[in-house]
């Protein structure tokens, strides 16, 4: 698996699997456990979870999928990368220390790769920075970074972080649906050798079914999803977090994580969701 470089050191998997919507029926958590156990089987390393994700349910989920992993031998710790997120409203420099807490508890890890602020609340940016900090010196946490923060939010963010630990990673809304990143936020990171990642690269499955996606991934031997996330892939300095469930989905999309798109289809994938010539708001699911 390709990687990226992380401003603060170490790499990340270009292609990770996402978590949303696990954890919120009891009734799934066998499946989505299993799901996640055959995704660390297939290769998987970069997972991405949030405390708001079923309320804790879905680190709860990862956690059990894996301890399992790690007892049957199918991946040592250190060769996953684990990111979790805080709430907003729990980033206050106490309450963020007390919600890594509780993540770790339900990972059942001693520490978190990657810990984001979820997106912006009315805790002060400098209060979340001092505990991402915090948690950074005492290795509860790797490495720190944000989550739906536009280029304006990243530029105040660079004026509060200090001497402390870089911030590592943004994630934000990026597919082919929604380039709007593109225009300012993408290129904002790069000069900075900092990792976008990109959540729903797909538009949820919606790009799945587009016609004339689907004609142009004929040509290329696969499908339309496939398409989609290695355009996203296909962006230097873009990591793709794309949540699957179904074995099918997952073998996909480990797969497109390898395809090399020519100049002809870029221009194809162009033509059909142009880039965006304006600054537009960050979009956000």
């Amino acid at each position: 698996m390709r990687t990226l470089s992380l401003p603060t050191g170490g790499e990340m998997p270009v292609l990770g699997l996402g978590t949303w919507r696990m954890g919120e029926i009891a009734g799934r958590h066998a499946a989505e456990v299993a799901a996640v156990r055959e995704a660390i089987a297939l290769g998987y390393r970069l997972i991405d979870t949030a405390e708001m994700y079923g309320e804790g349910g879905a680190e709860t989920v990862l956690g059990q999928a894996i301890a399992e992993a790690l007892r049957a031998g199918d991946v040592r710790r250190d060769e996953l990368f684990i990111v979790s997120k805080v709430y907003p409203h729990n980033a206050s420099r106490r309450g963020t220390v007390e919600a890594c807490e509780r993540s770790l508890k339900r990972l059942g890890l001693d520490a978190i790769d990657l810990y984001l602020l979820h997106w912006r609340g009315n805790h002060p940016l400098s209060a979340t920075v001092e505990a991402m900090h915090a948690l950074v010196a005492s290795g509860r946490v790797g490495h720190w970074g944000v989550s739906n923060f536009d280029t304006d939010d990243m530029e105040e963010l660079a004026q509060v972080i200090g001497d402390g630990p870089r911030c590592a990673a943004n994630q934000v809304y990026l597919s082919l649906g929604e380039r709007g990143p593109e225009f300012s936020l993408l290129p904002w990171l790069r000069e900075r050798g900092m990792p976008l990642m990109a959540y729903s690269p797909i538009d949820q499955g919606a790009l799945a079914g587009d016609d004339a996606l689907g004609e142009l991934a004929v040509r290329l031997g696969v499908t339309a999803a496939q398409l989609a996330l290695a355009a996203v892939l296909a962006r230097p300095g873009v990591v793709a977090i794309p949540k699957a469930v179904r074995s099918a989905h997952l073998q996909q999309n480990l797969a497109a994580a390898s395809l090399k798109l020519d100049a002809a289809t870029l221009a194809g994938l162009d033509h059909l969701y142009p880039a965006p010539k304006r600054k537009t708001p960050l979009a956000m699911i």
